[in-house]
């Protein structure tokens, strides 16, 4: 943010502004539009981040806002369109996953097969959000062994996946299609594409909210406006949510179009 401040010769105060302004109409626009649609197979997953400062430095940090600490993204992956079909923030916790499941009955109006890890609150957010044969549900249970590497090496290196199992869980689901695949491929494009997810940086957020609103950005830049190199279009088009490439100039668009309606209300 500061790089772009000095690129563009304007206050930091206004880039923030407009990250604020853009993650609001942003958010607004996806739980509007984003629902609806017909589903065969989705993939759920959270992936970690942090917020001011990790959790474990927190409560010796001088100052530390609301949201501070770990903060997990949550998301829900459409696999044959790749489109973000719902995505919470917060902790990982039974609340959050109740959110996400919630949400995504809300947005597919087609019964689907639905993969996830093995983290056990997922069993009962899917049970609350879709009854007991609602869904064709499974979990893909990862085994690791020790990370590899010696001292140092070994310290920045995650565990080694040695296995993996197919649990079926709910309804019938086909176990060839049992894959976080996906999704796990969307949560290596959010650590290259923001900045704020960089391991091992300085370039964290320092609040919760514009973290909120950096990811409502990117979810709309991703689904709308990225054309998908396996797909040839954008996921939002595959899905048919929109029928247009989005350019940034149509995002941008969606605030001054809030403002309007703003000004006319006053």
């Amino acid at each position: 943010m500061r790089s772009i401040s000095r690129v563009c010769d304007v206050s930091i105060n206004t880039v923030s502004k407009m990250l604020v302004d853009a993650g609001q109409v942003c958010a607004a626009y996806h739980d509007q539009y984003v629902r609806g649609f017909e589903c065969k197979r989705v993939q759920c997953d959270e992936i970690w981040s942090f917020c001011y400062s990790k959790e474990r430095n927190v409560k010796g940090a001088k100052a530390a806002p609301e949201g501070a600490g770990n903060v997990w993204t949550w998301t829900a992956l459409d696999a044959d369109s790749k489109l973000i079909v719902t995505w919470s923030v917060g902790a990982r916790d039974a609340q959050n996953a109740a959110n996400v499941m919630e949400d995504l009955r809300d947005r597919v109006k087609t019964r689907m097969q639905l993969t996830t890890d093995g983290l056990r609150v997922y069993l009962e957010a899917v049970q609350e959000a879709f009854g007991v044969d609602g869904i064709d549900y499974a979990q893909l249970v990862k085994i690791y062994g020790e990370a590899p590497g010696k001292g140092g090496e070994r310290r920045y290196s995650p565990a080694e996946c040695v296995g993996a199992k197919k649990v079926p869980v709910e309804g019938a689901p086909d176990i060839k299609h049992v894959s976080t695949s996906y999704v796990e491929r969307q949560n290596l494009n959010m650590r290259m594409g923001m900045r704020r997810f960089t391991r091992l940086t300085n370039a964290f957020s320092k609040k919760f909210e514009n973290h909120c609103h950096a990811l409502a950005l990117y979810f709309m830049f991703y689904n709308f406006a990225r054309i998908h190199k396996t797909l040839k279009v954008s996921p939002a088009m595959a899905a048919g949510v929109t029928d247009k490439l989005w350019s940034m100039e149509d995002i941008v668009g969606l605030i001054d179009a809030r403002d309007e309606r703003k000004s006319k209300r006053s």
